[in-house]
């Protein structure tokens, strides 16, 4: 079998989670985009250039707002700010994966970064081409679905608020499924915990990246423990 083909195969069955919840969650930026006068051919762009869910939904408010280049620099730099830690994370993973690097990079995302701390192929599948299809199929099933809503934005007329909260719902399926899967249940523990405490120190407009921080410091401090696989 083809190595590209083995590693699709392989790929897929972890990104169905992904599929189902970015084909809604695209399809409902579609249709917001729509509404503010923005067709198919720019929400595929926004989608295939940009590709950050949240921010993307942020810039849904910023295109109809006064142009202010400083406080879009400031608010993307808020919300993204958590790839910095999932930069540093995926450094050893990303070290040998030569041309595929600056794509792995690009299309990172928190559920695709999420699908590789967890998900290993078989002996036989080749790691590079396997991490690439998990990236490239979760970003082109965004680009998909918001493409999707755009085209049917004329059509389709409803309230889509909390319509966003189907991202959160995602990502308690992916955590539930690696706590399933994982022996070590220390750096999802840190992160929960973490994420507890900057949330009542900081409040929820502002507990993200004291948290990262938080749990970048702890992951460095006890970085032997977990690479030697021992349960918290």
């Amino acid at each position: 079998m083809n190595i590209k083909v083995k590693a699709l195969k392989a790929a897929f069955p972890h990104t169905l989670p992904v599929l189902a919840g970015f084909l809604f969650l695209g399809v409902a930026y579609g249709i917001l985009m729509k509404s503010i006068g923005y067709g198919a051919g720019w929400t595929f762009l926004m989608s295939f250039l940009v590709f950050a869910g949240s921010m993307q939904y942020v810039g849904i408010t910023l295109l109809t707002a006064t142009f202010n280049p400083l406080y879009a620099l400031f608010i993307t730099l808020m919300v993204n700010a958590r790839h910095i830690f999932y930069g540093i994370s995926m450094l050893e993973k990303f070290k040998n994966t030569g041309r595929f690097k600056p794509y792995l990079i690009f299309a990172m995302c928190d559920e695709s970064f999420s699908i590789l701390c967890s998900a290993k192929p078989e002996k036989d599948v080749d790691k590079n081409w396997f991490m690439f299809f998990i990236v490239f199929l979760n970003r082109w099933y965004w680009i998909t679905g918001s493409v999707l809503g755009a085209l049917l934005g004329n059509y389709i007329k409803f309230n889509t608020k909390g319509l966003d909260f189907a991202l959160t719902a995602l990502f308690v399926v992916i955590f539930i499924n690696q706590w399933q899967e994982q022996k070590n249940h220390f750096p999802a523990v840190v992160g929960v915990l973490s994420s507890a405490a900057c949330l009542l120190i900081f409040g929820p407009d502002k507990f993200i990246i004291p948290a990262m921080i938080l749990i970048l410091i702890i992951f460095t401090f006890s970085n032997k423990k977990i690479y030697k696989g021992e349960n918290l």
